[in-house]
């Protein structure tokens, strides 16, 4: 049985350490990214690319860019790191918040 891929148009692009697919208007949320809401972004690590039955792979890199725009900035979900140690009356807690930009593909 063949695998039918229910996108068309996409390309896989690699954002600080992440990767992510960019499909055109999908909004997806990175690590931060400096700018303000509505700058647009240039990203040249494309890593494949697929038009219709054309696939591309890069060694490591395709020629060309994805364009997106930032949608806001935000902070992540909290999260609680605790850490004690049986019979020794240490405990420690602490949280953290991660800082995310909210990204929207316009262009592959």
């Amino acid at each position: 049985m063949e695998r039918q891929d229910s996108f068309e148009k996409y390309a896989i692009v690699q954002i600080g350490t992440h990767q992510y697919q960019a499909i055109e208007g999908k909004t997806v949320a990175v690590e931060k990214i400096d700018g303000e809401a509505g700058a647009s972004l240039e990203f040249k690590e494309v890593l494949l690319r697929k038009n219709k039955d054309v696939v591309e792979v890069g060694t490591p890199f395709v020629k060309g860019v994805v364009k997106a725009t930032i949608v806001k900035q935000m902070r992540g979900p909290k999260i609680i790191i605790f850490r004690f140690k049986r019979r020794k009356k240490s405990r420690v807690k602490k949280g953290h918040r991660q800082s995310l930009t909210v990204i929207r593909f316009e262009s592959i």
